[in-house]
C-alpha cells in the first residue's frame, strides 16, 4: 500500500470508531476518502497548529515528503506538497465518467463575503480537488445562502442528497462552512434476482424481529472464516473493479469492533487470502442515509484549532482576519437492492444452481460491519444494526 492508502484507511478506522461510540447500537455510513478529500482541502489553507493537527488526525504526519503548501508567491500549484497532487491523481482514477458505477463526491467551501480570499488557494482547490470556495452572505441571507447550498449539492449527487444543509443549522454568525456529500450506486458482477428474495426476521438488539427482505444467490464467491473473533467475511464485486467485503459474526458483532486496527482489517479483506467456493449468500436489502455535523467527532480525534476563532490559523486561504471552519458537514448514501443488477442476471444462472456442489452458508440476518473498496482505497464504510 502507498503512503496515500495507508492514510485512508487508518483515518476510516478511527472515524468509524469514533461514530460507532457516538451511535451506539445505530447504523453507520460514512465516506473516509470523501472526508479525506475534504479535511485536505482545509490542509491545503492551513498553517502553523492548524496544519499540523489535520496532518495528524489524517495520519499524513507519517509522510516522508513535506505536506505543507510554500507557495511562495508563484501563482502555479507546484509547490503545494505532494500529498495534494497525489489527491488529484486519485480522484481521476476513481471518478471516471465512463465507469459502471456512479460515485458522486461533491465538496465546497462558503465562505464569508467579508474575507478576501487567495486566488492562489482557489485555484489550486480546484485543481487538485475539483472543488471551490464560493463568497456568500451568511449574516443577512442566511436562508438563501442554506438553499444555495443544497440546491447544488442535490444537483451533484443526482437529485439523491437532499436538504444536507437543514433549517437553523447554520447561523448568521458563520464565517466558513464546509459541505462533503457522496452517493454511490453499483451494479453486482454476480447479480441478485427478485424472484429469489424471501421475507425474514432481522435478528438485532435495536430492532428485534423486524421483516427484511434477504436477497439470495448460489455461486462462487470469495469467502474467508477468521476464528479470533470468529466470523465469515464474504466479497461481493460490483463492475469496475469495486468490491463490498461483509464482516458477518457469528454472534456478537461488538467482538468485531473490539478488534477492528488497520492490520486486521487488511488481512481479513485481502482477496489473495480469501477462498473461491460456494456459497448460499443471504443478504439483506437496506438503505442508509446519514446527516452527521462532524465537528465533535473530529475534535474527539485531536482536530480542535480549526474550529477555533482563537486558535484557527487559514492564513493560505485569507489574510486580514479571522477565518475558522465554523460547521462540517457530512451526508452520505447507499441503497443496495437487486435493482440495476438483474439484467445482468441471464439464463446461465438457473442452469448452474442445479449443478451446485454442498455450500456454504452466509447468512446476514444479524447485524454486520462492511466496507467498500477499489483496490487498497476504502471507499466507504458501514455497520447494518437494523436495516
Amino acid at each position: 500500500m502507498d503512503s496515500l492508502s495507508t492514510a485512508n484507511v487508518e483515518f476510516c478506522l478511527d472515524m468509524f470508531k469514533e461514530l460507532n461510540n457516538n451511535n451506539v447500537g445505530d447504523n453507520i455510513f460514512f465516506s473516509p476518502l470523501s472526508l479525506l478529500y475534504a479535511l485536505s482541502m482545509i490542509l491545503l489553507g492551513a498553517r502553523g497548529n492548524s496544519a499540523q493537527q489535520v496532518e495528524k488526525v489524517l495520519h499524513f504526519n507519517h509522510i516522508a515528503e513535506s505536506l505543507k503548501p510554500e507557495f511562495k508567491g508563484s501563482a502555479k500549484c507546484s509547490h503545494a506538497g505532494r500529498i495534494h497532487s497525489e489527491f488529484g491523481v486519485l480522484f481521476s482514477q476513481i471518478i471516471q465518467p465512463d465507469s459502471n458505477y456512479t460515485l458522486s463526491i461533491a465538496n465546497r467551501l462558503y465562505g464569508t463575503k467579508a474575507m478576501s480570499f487567495h486566488q492562489q488557494y482557489l485555484s489550486c482547490s480546484e485543481k487538485f480537488y475539483q472543488a471551490r470556495l464560493q463568497t456568500v452572505d451568511f449574516e443577512q441571507s442566511t436562508e438563501e445562502t442554506r438553499q444555495t447550498i443544497n440546491a447544488w449539492v442535490e444537483r451533484k449527487t443526482n437529485g439523491k442528497i437532499k436538504n444536507v444543509v437543514l433549517e437553523s443549522s447554520i447561523s448568521s454568525s458563520a464565517v466558513m462552512l464546509l459541505v462533503n456529500a457522496v452517493y454511490f450506486k453499483g451494479k453486482w458482477e454476480s447479480a441478485f434476482i427478485k424472484k429469489e428474495t424471501i421475507n425474514c426476521r432481522f435478528k438485532s438488539p435495536k430492532c428485534p424481529g423486524k421483516p427484511v427482505a434477504l436477497m439470495y444467490q448460489e455461486r462462487k464467491f470469495n469467502l474467508s472464516v477468521i476464528q479470533d473473533p470468529y466470523m465469515q467475511i464474504l466479497e461481493l464485486k460490483y463492475h469496475g473493479g469495486i468490491s463490498m467485503y461483509v464482516m458477518l459474526p457469528e454472534s456478537d458483532l461488538s467482538q468485531i469492533e473490539n478488534k477492528l486496527t488497520f492490520q486486521n482489517l487488511m488481512n481479513w479483506t485481502n482477496p489473495r487470502k480469501m477462498s473461491a467456493q460456494y456459497v448460499k449468500v443471504f443478504l439483506p436489502q437496506f438503505k442508509i442515509e446519514k446527516n452527521y455535523e462532524i465537528k465533535r467527532n473530529l475534535k474527539a480525534l485531536g482536530l480542535k484549532d480549526i474550529f477555533s476563532e482563537s486558535r484557527a490559523d487559514f492564513s493560505g486561504i485569507a489574510s486580514g482576519g479571522r477565518l475558522y471552519l465554523s460547521k462540517l458537514m457530512h451526508k452520505s448514501y447507499i441503497e443496495v437492492t437487486e435493482d440495476g443488477t438483474e439484467a445482468a442476471a441471464i439464463s446461465e444462472s438457473n442452469v448452474v444452481e442445479k449443478l451446485l456442489p454442498e455450500s456454504t452458508v452466509f447468512r446476514a440476518d444479524h447485524p454486520f460491519i462492511f466496507v467498500i473498496r477499489k483496490n487498497d482505497v476504502i471507499l466507504f464504510s458501514g455497520k447494518v444494526s437494523c436495516p
